[in-house]
C-alpha cells in the first residue's frame, strides 16, 4: 500500500524541512537543534544516514517511512494474534493496513510512521514483560519506549495506557515485580530530557500556527488519525462494538477458549508463568487497548487548551490500538463477512487513498507545484540573475524548495545575509536594508506564496516591496498551482 506511487507527490514543507536539515554536516544539523525542531533530530540523524547511503530522491527520503508502515501492520498482527487469536491479528492488521492515514505517513519523509511502529513494539514488549517481568524483559521494553520518545515526545503520551495494562495486571497477580515498570522508564527519561530541554523554548514559534480546539476536535478525530472521515466513523464503530463485546462476550476474541496454561507456576512465587498473553483477560485488554487510544487524545486536547499542541496527526500511532479492538467485533462473524467489511471500510478511503498520492499538501484541492515553479527559473534563469523569496519567516520553505529541485545552478539570493544552514535554522537571515542589498542586481526573479494577479508585488510586504518597485519593473508573471513567479528587470534608461 504504502510502496504505490510513493515518489509521485512533491516533498511538501515538512518533508523539506527533514531533507535540509538531514543533508547538512553533523556539526551544522546538530547546531540547528539548538534553534530549532529539536525534538525532531533524533529522526534527522537517521535521515542522515540514510540520505548518505541511498540519496534524497522523493522515493529514498519517503522510503524509511514505508518500510516502518509494513512493519507496524505486522506488529499490529502479531499483538493481535496474541491477545485475540490469528484471525484477530489477520482483520486488524488487514484494517490498519488499508486506513489512508497509513499510506499518508508511510509516503511521507517525517517520522509518524517510526512513532507508529515503536508504538506497537512497546506494546508487544510490554505484554511479554506482564507475563514474566524479568529485568531482561523490562530492559527490552525500556530500551523500546526510549525509541518511542526520541522519535516523538508526544508519544510517549501511549504510556498512560501502558500505565493502566500495568496497574491492572498488578491488582490481579500481586506480582511486585511489575513494581519495575518505573524503573524500566529510567533510559527514556535520561535520553529525552535534553530534547525537553532544548524544544521547550522552541515550542512556541514552531507551533504558533496551531489554534486552542474545542469539542467539535473531539469529534472530527477519528477521521483525523485515519485520514478520510468515514474510514474514521467506521472504524470507531467497530472498535465501540468490540470493546462492548470483550466486556461481555466469554472466551478470546476469536471465539476460543482462553490458553492453558502447559506448567504451573513454581514455588518462586506468582508470575513465573509461561507466556499468556491472557493474563489481564479479555475484560483487562479492552480497558487497556481503549485507554491506549483515548488517553493520549485525551491528554493532547487538554493540554492544547493550555498551550498550542492540538495536531491530530501526532496520534497517528492510535489507529492501530482502535484497529486492534474493531477487529474483535469482526471475529464474531463469517471471515468472508469480515473480509467483506475490510473492503467496505478501503473503498471508503478510495477518494482519500487517491488524493494522497497526487500532493501532501492540505487542503487537497490547494497543491503547491514547488518543481514547476522551479522548471519556470531554471529555463529563465541567465547568468547573474537574482532571486528573492516571499514569504521567508513562515513554514512555505520557498528557498528549501528551490534548493532541491535546482541543487546547483540556481540564481543569488540576494536578500540571504546567511543562509539557513549557516544561521542554524531552517530558515535564512535577511538583509535589513533590501534597498541597498538590490542595488547591484540585475534580472531578479520573485518567488511568491500564492497565486496573485497582474501585480504580485502588491503581495510582498515592505519594505522588501518598495525596494523592488523603486529598482525594477515586472516584465512578465507565471503561475502554477499554489506560486507565482515574477521576472523583474531595471528600467529602461
Amino acid at each position: 500500500m504504502t510502496l504505490v506511487q510513493i515518489g509521485r507527490p512533491q516533498p511538501w514543507r515538512d518533508e523539506l524541512a527533514t531533507w535540509s536539515a538531514a543533508t547538512r554536516d553533523l556539526p551544522d544539523l546538530l547546531r540547528m537543534a539548538r534553534t530549532v525542531d529539536a525534538s525532531a533530530t533524533p529522526y534527522y540523524l537517521l535521515m542522515h544516514f540514510w540520505t548518505a547511503v541511498f540519496g534524497d530522491s522523493p522515493t529514498a527520503l519517503r522510503l524509511p517511512s514505508a518500510l516502518a508502515m509494513a512493519t507496524a501492520a505486522g506488529l499490529t498482527a502479531v499483538l493481535g494474534s496474541r491477545l485475540f487469536g490469528p484471525r484477530a491479528g489477520l482483520l486488524a492488521g488487514l484494517l490498519f493496513a488499508v486506513a489512508p492515514s497509513t499510506s499518508r505517513y508511510g509516503q511521507e519523509a517525517r517520522p509518524y510512521a517510526l512513532v507508529t511502529m515503536l508504538a506497537l513494539l512497546t506494546t508487544l514488549l510490554l505484554t511479554r514483560a506482564l507475563d514474566r517481568p524479568t529485568w531482561r524483559r523490562w530492559l527490552a521494553y525500556g530500551l523500546a519506549v526510549t525509541g518511542l520518545g526520541l522519535c516523538h515526545l508526544v508519544a510517549l503520551t501511549l504510556l498512560a495506557g501502558h500505565a493502566v495494562a500495568v496497574l491492572l495486571a498488578l491488582r490481579r497477580t500481586r506480582d511486585r515485580r511489575l513494581l519495575r515498570w518505573p524503573v524500566a522508564l529510567l533510559p527514556a527519561a535520561v535520553a529525552i530530557t535534553p530534547l525537553v530541554l532544548l524544544g521547550g523554548g522552541q515550542h512556541q514559534r514552531q507551533l504558533a500556527w496551531v489554534g486552542r480546539p474545542d469539542l467539535g476536535e473531539l469529534v472530527r478525530f477519528p477521521g483525523g488519525v485515519t485520514g478520510a472521515a468515514a474510514v474514521g466513523g467506521a472504524l470507531a464503530v467497530l472498535a465501540a462494538l468490540g470493546f462492548a463485546g470483550l466486556l461481555t462476550r466469554p472466551g478470546t476474541g476469536d471465539g476460543t477458549a482462553p490458553p492453558t496454561p502447559t506448567d504451573t507456576a513454581p514455588a518462586g512465587g506468582a508470575g513465573d508463568h509461561p507466556d499468556r498473553p491472557d493474563r489481564l483477560g479479555r475484560r483487562g485488554w479492552a480497558l487497556v487497548l481503549g485507554a491506549c487510544v483515548l488517553l493520549p487524545a485525551a491528554g493532547l486536547f487538554v493540554a492544547g487548551l493550555v498551550t498550542p499542541l492540538w495536531v491530530p496527526r501526532y496520534l497517528v500511532f492510535t489507529v492501530p490500538f482502535a484497529g486492534l479492538l474493531a477487529a474483535t467485533a469482526l471475529v464474531t462473524v463469517r471471515l468472508r463477512a469480515a473480509l467483506s467489511v475490510v473492503a467496505v471500510v478501503a473503498v471508503l478511503g478510495g477518494p482519500e487513498q487517491a488524493g494522497v498520492r497526487r500532493t501532501h499538501e492540505w487542503p487537497r484541492s490547494r497543491p503547491v507545484d514547488y518543481a514547476g515553479a522551479a522548471r519556470i527559473v531554471d529555463a529563465g534563469a541567465r547568468a547573474g540573475d537574482g532571486i528573492v523569496y516571499s514569504p521567508r519567516d513562515g513554514w512555505r520553505f520557498l528557498d528549501l524548495a528551490l534548493a532541491y529541485h535546482l541543487r546547483a545552478g540556481r540564481p543569488d539570493d540576494l536578500l540571504a545575509v546567511r543562509d539557513p544552514v549557516r544561521a542554524g535554522s531552517l530558515w535564512a537571515d535577511e538583509c535589513p536594508d533590501p534597498a541597498a542589498c538590490l542595488a547591484p542586481a540585475g534580472r531578479v526573479w520573485l518567488l511568491l506564496s500564492g497565486e496573485h494577479g497582474a501585480d504580485p508585488l502588491a503581495a510582498v510586504p515592505e519594505p522588501k516591496a518598495g525596494a523592488l518597485r523603486a529598482g525594477f519593473t515586472v516584465e512578465r508573471i507565471w503561475t502554477v498551482d499554489g506560486l507565482t513567479i515574477t521576472l523583474l528587470v531595471p528600467p529602461a534608461r
